[in-house]
């Protein structure tokens, strides 16, 4: 005889929603503090050039920033909107998660408070990013995963199978924690609902709604697993290295006890115990594949979401104390809090903070060379980057300042422009690093300027390289300029 499931409490709606639109408030009232990130410049771009595909990523993303900045301005306030949205939603579902496992009204809030003030979601909310929705969309499968796990209800698996379709549209990594759950229910069990149609209904409903970029990334020869394989081959090492310390950092050091607390809570409930199996699988896989250690971090805030019960009912001071220094240290780390001139304090921990700083800047020490080209050769000459950051950089900031069509090899911009065969005039090079068999494929190359930032980020000492022409028409050379990472 199947065991009965236990019911769930009432929704603690008002505190819940409260929590979240507090973090709204706030994502809002930063999100102009310092400016777009390189990502985000890339998104605005891709945006313009909806496809079901791109090089680099489904196109969910790119669809979302260009209905964010259509609707709210393109400005990095804007262009935030749906992504602040997002994260608040994520905060609500996280509170959702922690009532399936039964906790009260206080243990719901705690999970919301905790979800709210860690360094990953705020971090990702305050972005356009492509894991700013993969996380909403991660935690929605964990918690129709958990109805499913806790009621025996097989028609979850549609609501399941719609999540993880949408969410492929946007990043293929769903397919990591549903893996992972599925594993962890055929060692753990309830294995009973996997005998289910509903579940292969679900199977077809999600891959009927990502089937167009499917067949988008078939007919372009798969190259988003080339960008995959570039970024394990060139980064799979140190990612492997730094996982473990950037589990207990990234979400934040003082939710440690929490999500512990909530490991051993599932492992002692039968029906949730894949739940807490699936985090450990997943984080083999990802060790394994060399991936990045946010891949992991979703799962983690389901266990935060199963321990917030039992942590509520600890001494209210220590709790204090511990939400108000993640919070504390979640801002500092993750949002536009400090001066920018001060974020090379934080770069080392979060390189991203740096991304969102001195693009206009860049813009206009591009314009300061490009003047150096003679008036009657500009109608013949060329922008080129190394990077879609300064790519997107350029097209965002560029007209204002009278700057022609940056075009760049890097992911998608290789696809979507390159420069006609009758542009023979010099060439602009904007490099990180100078390389001479980079520049081999131009003529008299010479640095004539540099990019410097107030921080120390990527683009800081960039150098600007004026080149008298290409050394080969366009379309005989844009194929050996392509880069997928």
């Amino acid at each position: 005889m199947t065991e009965p499931r236990p019911s769930v409490p009432a929704f603690a709606a008002v505190p819940v929603v409260s929590v979240a639109a507090v973090v709204g408030v706030v994502l809002t009232v930063l999100s102009g503090r310092y400016g777009y990130h390189r990502d985000e410049l890339y998104f605005l771009v891709a945006g313009q050039k909806l496809a079901w595909g791109y090089v680099d990523q489904p196109p969910l993303t790119p669809f979302l920033a260009r209905v964010s900045s259509s609707l709210f301005g393109n400005t990095p306030m804007g262009l935030r909107v749906v992504s602040t949205v997002a994260c608040a939603v994520t905060i609500v579902v996280v509170a959702l998660i922690a009532r399936e496992f039964g906790s009260g009204r206080r243990g719901q809030v705690l999970a919301a408070v905790c979800a709210a003030v860690s360094g990953f979601v705020l971090g990702v909310g305050h972005l356009v990013s492509t894991a700013t929705y993969d996380l909403l969309a991660w935690m929605l499968i964990c918690l129709f995963a958990v109805k499913l796990l806790r009621t025996e209800d097989a028609r979850w698996w549609l609501a399941l199978g719609l999540t993880a379709g949408i969410a492929l549209e946007n990043k293929y990594l769903v397919v990591l924690p549903v893996g992972a759950l599925l594993v962890a229910l055929l060692i753990v069990g309830p294995r009973s609902v996997l005998r289910s149609w509903w579940l292969l209904a679900g199977v077809a409903v999600a891959g009927l709604v990502a089937l167009p970029n499917v067949l988008w990334q078939f007919q372009h020869d798969w190259p988003q697993l080339t960008v995959a394989g570039g970024i394990s081959e060139d980064d799979g090492t140190e990612n492997r290295i730094t996982f473990i310390p950037l589990q207990l950092l990234q979400l934040s050091p003082f939710l440690i006890p929490v999500w512990v607390v909530g490991f051993r809570r599932l492992w002692q409930i039968p029906w949730a115990r894949s739940v807490a199996l699936a985090y450990p699988l997943l984080c083999v896989v990802v060790l394994a594949v060399g991936g990045k250690s946010y891949y992991a971090l979703p799962l983690l805030l389901v266990l935060v979401a199963a321990g917030a019960e039992r942590v509520a009912s600890w001494s209210r001071g220590v709790v204090a104390v511990g939400l108000a220094l993640t919070a504390v240290t979640s801002a500092i780390f993750t949002l536009p809090v400090l001066p920018a001139s001060a974020v090379d304090l934080v770069i080392p921990v979060n390189q991203e903070q740096g991304e969102q700083i001195g693009w206009p800047s860049m813009a206009t020490a591009v314009k300061a060379e490009w003047d150096r080209i003679p008036a009657d050769q500009r109608s013949t000459a060329t922008i080129f980057t190394g990077n879609y950051g300064e790519a997107g950089a350029l097209r965002r900031y560029g007209p204002p300042l009278g700057l022609p069509t940056a075009y760049s090899g890097h992911m998608s911009f290789a696809d979507w422009e390159r420069p006609a065969d009758t542009q023979t005039g010099p060439v602009l090079l904007v490099e990180l690093e100078r390389s001479p068999a980079y520049e081999a494929h131009f003529r008299d190359c010479s640095e004539v300027g540099t990019i410097d930032n107030i921080v120390s980020n990527d683009e800081d000492g960039t150098a600007l390289v004026l080149c008298a022409g290409p050394a080969e028409p366009w379309s005989t050379l844009w194929p050996k300029l392509r880069r997928y990472y």
